[in-house]
């Protein structure tokens, strides 16, 4: 069991239990101490620079989803029995714990869909009251958009831009991307529409690379953006999630990929989670998933703006390993091979700022790290010889009777489009 502590720094003890790790939220420490860190220490001042007043839930919501990722990153997956499934029990100090109480299990259970860990919540009080600008500023935009400088949050600006939206895009600062968020903003003419902020934590020894939990400060950030409109709006605050179907379901490609290489960031059973959520303890905000029935080749093709398009995809993201080679695509793991067979299904050419590291995908390494173009390659021949709905087996349970052959012509669609990419290759 991995049990961490977020409070104040004010309200951590005077002796440090070895067995617990503790954060102070909001703020660096006064003093160094053995075996206490910190998360999102200068975030207050952005939100007052920023000109935003939040509520107190979604500052507590905040406050939760900062904790969670914070402990995703510090517990090392490979410590724990099988070498994945990691047990929590955060102890979350909050200004107003009592709304969330009753909504323990359900978090729990989002979180575990999510990140596939065992988590146990306890909400106490003495957390800090939300930080409020003295001058509250006002934005003109009527919702908010998640912008990460990836490809498909490019394509949703640029999409919501031609429906004449004025969107409040909000970003994750993240190794790589911080340059490229800032030029989206200013190419989709939001320069003073654009919320940049960062999940601040120091370096932490033996860290957990696979940060599943990552999505839920995006929620929190965008949620938090979202004050700067909801006082004045009619309807609850619209936020976008730019995001392509096929990498929002993410079908296991086999069934050794359940757990460690099938991520739930943007999965419709997520993102209807956070909403209830949201909706029960009162932060009047909806999620909305425009690309949920479209795979990213598609997105590519049907952009509003295709000189934008072109003149600013370059430099977008889509590498999962990206820090690992340098800034730069390793072309080979899952989102660079569904980005490849996006431009070919578009019929773009792929101007991707330094290329590949590995641009042969017929000759990509050893088989050990070229697993992901054999797991692609299998799946798109299952797909082929026993249909879609074989090969998305147990998948899509969750989806209406409506929404199931949707579902399933993305995920067919999506795999075409990955096996056209490695049959120009010559893999398969």
């Amino acid at each position: 069991m991995n049990e961490i502590t977020y409070s104040p720094e004010s309200l951590l003890p005077s002796v440090i239990n070895q067995n617990i790790k503790y954060f102070s939220l909001f703020s660096y420490l006064s003093q160094q101490r053995q075996g206490v860190g910190y998360i999102a220490p200068v975030l207050r001042t952005d939100i007052r620079k920023a000109g935003l007043i939040p509520s107190v839930r979604v500052w507590d919501f905040a406050t939760i989803a900062l904790s969670v990722s914070a402990a995703d990153l510090s517990c090392q997956r490979a410590t724990s029995a099988d070498g994945w499934t990691r047990e929590f029990k955060l102890n979350i100090h909050l200004c107003e714990p009592g709304p969330w109480i009753g909504q323990r299990t359900k978090i729990e259970s989002v979180l575990r869909f999510l990140t596939g860990d065992f988590w146990s919540l306890n909400f106490l009080t003495g957390g800090e009251a939300p930080p409020k600008a003295k001058k509250p500023k006002s934005y003109a935009a009527d919702c908010v958009s998640l912008i990460s400088g990836g490809l498909d949050s490019l394509v949703g600006g640029i999409d919501i831009a031609a429906r004449k939206r004025n969107p409040l895009f909000v970003a994750q600062i993240v190794r790589g991307d911080r340059n490229v968020q800032e030029e989206y903003a200013n190419a989709l003419g939001a320069k003073d529409r654009f919320c940049q902020w960062s999940f601040a934590v120091p370096k932490i020894e033996d860290s957990e690379g696979s940060t599943r939990a990552r999505s839920i400060v995006f929620y929190a950030f965008a949620s938090l953006a979202a004050s700067a409109i909801s006082s004045s709006a009619k309807q609850p605050v619209e936020i976008f999630v730019p995001e392509n179907g096929f990498i929002s379901l993410n079908v296991p490609l086999n069934a050794g990929r359940m757990g460690s290489l099938s991520t739930k960031t943007t999965h419709p059973i997520y993102i209807q989670g956070i909403q209830s959520i949201w909706d029960a303890v009162g932060i009047y905000a909806k999620l909305i998933s425009p690309y949920q029935f479209k795979t990213k080749g598609e997105l590519l093709a049907e952009c509003a703006d295709q000189n934008m398009l072109i003149h600013l995809v370059g430099r977008s993201t889509s590498c999962g390993k990206f820090g690992r080679h340098g800034l730069k695509h390793c072309g080979r793991c899952v989102p660079c091979l569904v980005r490849r067979a996006a431009f070919l299904k578009a019929g773009i050419s792929d101007s991707t700022v330094k290329g590949y590291v590995f641009d042969n995908l017929a000759n990509s390494g050893s088989a050990k790290s070229a697993n992901d173009i054999k797991a692609v390659a299998a799946a798109y021949l299952q797909c082929q010889m026993q249909g879609v709905r074989r090969f998305v087996g147990g998948a899509l349970t969750f989806a209406t009777a409506d929404q199931r052959p949707q579902y399933e012509g993305v995920v067919e669609r999506g795999l075409n489009e990955l096996g056209k990419l490695l049959t120009n290759y010559g893999v398969i």
